[in-house]
C-alpha cells in the first residue's frame, strides 16, 4: 500500500490533518515533496503531469511576484492587490484540476517577508471566507519569512499568524537563518556567510513557542542554502547541521521523538542528489525548486523556436512554399506545450532524486 491508501486520501488538494499525515509519512519513509513555484496554468499542468506519471504527491506554490504574474502584469500591486488576486486565482485553478490527476496536492504560498505581510493577510482573509463556506481553507499552507528580522520579532510574529491559522487548520512554514542569493526581489547576495547557518538553540526556541499552538508548522533552517544557481564550489551546504538540530531538540524534549522537527530545504536549485538525500534523512519533508525549473521551461520554447524559425517569420510562407500557412507552427498550444514537456522532465528528475516517485 502507498501513501494514498495508507492515509485514506482522496485525489485533489489536501488540508489540515491530512497535510500533517503526508509530512509524517514522508519523514518516516525518508522522502521529500518537491515544492514547485508556478506562474501560470501551463506550469501547473507541467508539474501535475510529472506527479501523475511518477505517482507522487506534490506541492504547488506561488511566490509574491509569481502570484502577481498569475493575475496579470498590468494590474497594480502597490497594496499587494495583484499578488493577492493572483494567488487566489491560482489556488482556485489548482483546486479545480488537481482531482482529475488522481493525486494529493498541497497548495502553498512562498516567502513572505515583513514588507509583504499584507499579501499574507489577504490570502488568509480568503482562507477564512472559504472555510466559512466549505469547511476547509482555500490554501493548504502559507510561509512567513521573517528571517531578516531579529529572532524575537520573528518568533512572536510567527506565533500571531499561527494562532490565526490554527482554527482554519492551515499549515504555516517559517524561516530562521537567511537563505543567500536573490529571489523574487529579496536580495541576500552580500550577507555574512555565518548568517546562512541556523543555531540549534534557535530551532528549539521556535519549536517550544509554536508547538503549544498547533502541530501544523515547519521550519526552513539555514544550512548554507542559496537561491539561484552558482558555479560549483561557491555554495557550501552543511545538511548534517539539520541532524544536529534534530538531536538537540529531541534531547531537550525528552519525549522519545527522534526527529521532532519538520524541516524545509530552500535554495535547492543546483544542489547535488547526495545533498538532497542527506538533508531528507535528517527530517526535510519539502524541497523548494524554482530556478532550475524556470530554465527547464524556457528550454522547450527556445529549442522549438530555433528549430522552426523558418516557419515562424511570417504567417504565410515557409521552406515548403511561399503560399504555405504556418498556423500549425505558431499556435500557442504547440509551442507552449514544448515548454511544459521540458519542465515536466525536470520535475520528474526531482521526484526521483527526492525519492518521492512511486510513493502513491
Amino acid at each position: 500500500m502507498g501513501l494514498m491508501d495508507t492515509l485514506k486520501l482522496k485525489p485533489g488538494v489536501v488540508y489540515g490533518q491530512d497535510v500533517l499525515k503526508v509530512f509524517q509519512y514522508a519523514k518516516e519513509h525518508q522522502f521529500a515533496l518537491p515544492a514547485v513555484n508556478v506562474t501560470s496554468s501551463s506550469t501547473v499542468v507541467a508539474v501535475l503531469e510529472a506527479a501523475k506519471e511518477t505517482r507522487s504527491p506534490v506541492i504547488l506554490q506561488v511566490s509574491n511576484g509569481g502570484a502577481a504574474f498569475f493575475a496579470g502584469k498590468s494590474i497594480g500591486n502597490s497594496n499587494q492587490e495583484a499578488s493577492i488576486a493572483g494567488a487566489i486565482a491560482a489556488a482556485h485553478y489548482i483546486r479545480s484540476v488537481a482531482p482529475v490527476y488522481g493525486l494529493p496536492v498541497i497548495i502553498h504560498s512562498d516567502h513572505c517577508a515583513k514588507k509583504l505581510l499584507p499579501w499574507l493577510d489577504g490570502m488568509i482573509d480568503a482562507d477564512e471566507a472559504f472555510f466559512k463556506e466549505h469547511g476547509t481553507p482555500l490554501f493548504s499552507s502559507h510561509m512567513i519569512d521573517l528571517s531578516e528580522e531579529d529572532l524575537e520579532y520573528n518568533i512572536e510574529t510567527t506565533k500571531k499568524y499561527l494562532k490565526r491559522s490554527q482554527p482554519l487548520n492551515l499549515w504555516l512554514e517559517m524561516e530562521v537563518g537567511l537563505t543567500g542569493g536573490e529571489e523574487d526581489g529579496v536580495n541576500n547576495e552580500d550577507v555574512d556567510n555565518n548568517s546562512l547557518y541556523t543555531q540549534p538553540e534557535d530551532i528549539l526556541a521556535i519549536y517550544e513557542a509554536l508547538s503549544p499552538i498547533s502541530p501544523f508548522f515547519s521550519i526552513a533552517a539555514g544550512f548554507g542554502n542559496v537561491h539561484g544557481v552558482y558555479q560549483p564550489g561557491n555554495v557550501k551546504l552543511h545538511p548534517e547541521l539539520l541532524g544536529k538540530h534534530q538531536a538537540y531538540v529531541a534531547k531537550k524534549l525528552g519525549d522519545g521523538q527522534e526527529k521532532p522537527v519538520f524541516f524545509v530545504f530552500h535554495g535547492g536549485s543546483g544542489s547535488s542528489k547526495e545533498e538532497f538525500q542527506q538533508a531528507i534523512s535528517y527530517g526535510v519533508v519539502k524541497v523548494n525548486l524554482d530556478t532550475d525549473l524556470q530554465w527547464a521551461y524556457l528550454v522547450g520554447h527556445r529549442d522549438y523556436i530555433l528549430n522552426n524559425i523558418d516557419y515562424l517569420r511570417t504567417q504565410v510562407g515557409n521552406p515548403e512554399g511561399p503560399g504555405k500557412p504556418n498556423k500549425k507552427k505558431y499556435d500557442p498550444r504547440v509551442w507552449v506545450r514544448e515548454g511544459e514537456k521540458t519542465m515536466k522532465a525536470r520535475v520528474i528528475e526531482a521526484f526521483q532524486d527526492f525519492k518521492t516517485a512511486g510513493q502513491l
